[in-house]
């Protein structure tokens, strides 16, 4: 997913508020006013919906340099997810009607803009397709290769790694955090990944492809 440069955060200061959040506290909640777009300069916050009967279901985990709360753009529209500040969040809160002026200093933040909007529909959409056809195993390694996308296909290695919890990625994949696990250290075996606390390092992406590719010979069902 597009991440917006550091260059670019006084930007968004001059078109918004810089505001702090603390872990668990709520940033806003489905069905309220979409009323603001948000830049996070430091932190990571979880998007998730509730059903009527409580049930949470974790869509993305947003860190630095990412938007969250598109649906401002739409107007008079209501929030289709709750959003809640994972450790200590400060980000930049902003009308739409305040930054789009904004945006027109720089033709090239406002593209990227444009392609953070599209390629959340991708994401979407891949999310999806993911849930539907893959099994565990493609699950889990489709989601390390997205998340890692924006990197060098040629590098084996991702030196910054996914800052994701087992728990975590369990919640976004539909998964137990068990399943996750011994996804996981398989894929440690085999070499193609390394392991840590909150921290998975990425070191054979074209294995986790064929391993996301990979036809199923005995017919594993892609629910648990």
């Amino acid at each position: 997913m597009v991440k917006i440069p550091e260059k670019y955060f006084s930007y968004f200061k001059k078109a918004g508020t810089v505001k702090v959040y603390r872990k668990r506290q709520i940033i806003y909640l489905q069905n309220d006013s979409a009323d603001a777009l948000y830049l996070i300069l430091s932190g990571r916050v979880r998007v998730f919906n509730t059903t009527v009967t409580g049930k949470e279901t974790t869509l993305e985990i947003v860190e630095k340099g990412r938007i969250f709360g598109e649906s401002s753009f739409l107007g008079e529209y209501r929030r289709p997810t709750t959003v809640e500040a994972v450790n200590t969040v400060t980000l930049v809160s902003c009308s739409i009607k305040n930054l789009i002026p904004i945006l027109k200093e720089s033709e090239e933040l406002m593209m990227l803009m444009f392609q953070h909007l599209s390629q959340t529909c991708d994401y979407l959409a891949n999310k999806v397709y993911r849930l539907t056809n893959y099994n565990r195993y493609q699950r889990i390694a489709n989601f390390l290769l997205e998340e890692t996308a924006c990197s060098n296909p040629d590098k084996d290695i991702t030196e910054d790694g996914i800052p994701y919890t087992h728990e975590e990625i369990a919640g976004l994949l539909g998964l137990s955090r068990v399943t996750v696990s011994k996804v996981l250290a398989s894929f440690m075996e085999k070499g193609m990944i390394k392991n840590g606390y909150r921290k998975i390092l990425i070191l054979d992406r074209r294995a986790l492809q064929q391993e996301c590719e990979r036809k199923e010979k005995n017919k594993v069902a892609v629910f648990e």
